[in-house]
């Protein structure tokens, strides 16, 4: 395992407040939550942000639309902004690998979170997925275009991402009760973002 596996939750927690001034507000993201909103069951869904970050954009899309969200992250900083910006809502400082909320949600987003753990603990989260999943939940996440590492970089320091095969992908999906809804790989009109849109059955 690359030693950048276990210093991604360090990392965000020290440049938290670079990362929320760098990201970018432009929610070229906008048509992807808007597929994962009428995949859920309900209009007004409530919504669990795995990986929040610091809730803009994406969580506050959510919140502007009218969708409780509960959202955790492993960053206590991020957290921090989190309940400034939105203190009518619920975040959690938590690791997504041992999340256990005791909780059902309408939708379940992991949006650039997911795909930074390992191939094994990518492995262990689908039965965290299904846990927190009500009846024709949706569930919306990003990986990588095909198996294996990347390692990127963020304020000079080295920065993990992984990624199981597509196959694994649907297997893990449909072992665990999700109907794959639509998958799309390195989408152009998304920053290049590979995309999977599921609900469970």
């Amino acid at each position: 395992m690359h030693e950048a596996a276990h210093q991604i939750i360090d990392l965000y927690e020290r440049h938290a407040q670079t990362w929320d001034r760098v990201r970018p507000r432009c929610l070229v993201e906008q048509s992807w939550l808007d597929r994962f909103r009428q995949a859920m069951p309900v209009v007004d869904a409530h919504v669990l942000d795995i990986g929040c970050g610091c809730a803009e954009p994406m969580a506050g899309y959510l919140i502007d639309a009218g969708h409780a969200v509960c959202g955790i992250d492993s960053s206590k900083a991020m957290i921090s902004l989190c309940q400034q910006r939105f203190p009518q809502h619920d975040w959690h400082v938590a690791d997504m690998r041992q999340l256990a909320l005791d909780q059902r949600f309408a939708g379940i987003l992991a949006w650039d979170s997911f795909f930074h753990l390992t191939p094994e603990d990518q492995r262990r989260m689908f039965p965290i997925f299904q846990a927190h999943a009500q009846p024709g939940a949706a569930l919306m996440f990003t990986s990588g275009p095909a198996h294996g590492i990347a390692l990127g970089t963020f304020e000079g320091e080295t920065l993990y991402h992984a990624s199981l095969d597509h196959n694994e992908y649907f297997d893990l999906l449909t072992t665990h009760g999700f109907n794959v809804v639509e998958q799309t790989t390195e989408d152009p009109a998304c920053g290049g973002h590979t995309i999977w849109l599921a609900v469970s059955c």
